[in-house]
């Protein structure tokens, strides 16, 4: 069973306001994300910050830790309620393919470009946690290569909206 993590926990210095809420079509951007996720999930958490109608789920160990940490807070909550996989997004990939689950099947894989775009076992949960506990770079391409997951190619790759000047020429270009 598959549990759908949108990461939102982060500054959004970028973009300059919290892109979260930015609207797209008249609707925050993260609600694009999770309807995106809830076509391919049983459930659909939101990491490092509380939004209406989805599950919320806290860093772990800590906040503070970047999408590392809101990672192993996914893993962890996925694992313990039962879920054997996570398929991972930022709040800022409204475009991310409904078919995305499938595409990064089976297993431990990532969108070649988008780290957060990911499959991610719940078993790496525990493993993650540990390794957070001691490790000096909390980036998530170390991560993955520590892990060995796969870099899945896709032939569009998703827009990431990171400041308002992406946000307009994505909505530019859908007109």
């Amino acid at each position: 069973m598959i549990a759908g993590a949108i990461f939102a926990g982060g500054a959004a210095r970028r973009f300059g306001s919290d892109k979260a809420v930015a609207l797209i079509d008249g609707m925050p951007m993260i609600d694009h994300v999770a309807a995106r996720l809830r076509g391919q999930c049983a459930m659909v958490m939101v990491v490092g910050r509380e939004w209406p109608g989805l599950v919320t789920v806290e860093d772990r160990p800590r906040p503070g830790m970047g999408p590392l940490g809101a990672l192993a807070g996914a893993l962890i909550h996925a694992g313990e309620n039962g879920f054997d996989r996570v398929l991972t997004s930022g709040c800022d990939l409204p475009d991310l393919p409904l078919d995305l689950a499938e595409r990064l099947a089976p297993g431990l894989a990532v969108v070649r470009g988008q780290p957060l775009l990911g499959s991610w076992p719940s078993t790496l949960g525990s493993v993650l946690a540990d390794w957070l506990a001691s490790a000096e770079d909390l980036s998530m391409r170390t991560w993955i290569d520590h892990v060995g997951a796969r870099r899945v190619e896709l032939e569009a790759e998703p827009v990431n909206i990171n400041r308002p000047g992406d946000l307009e020429a994505w909505l530019g270009k859908r007109v």
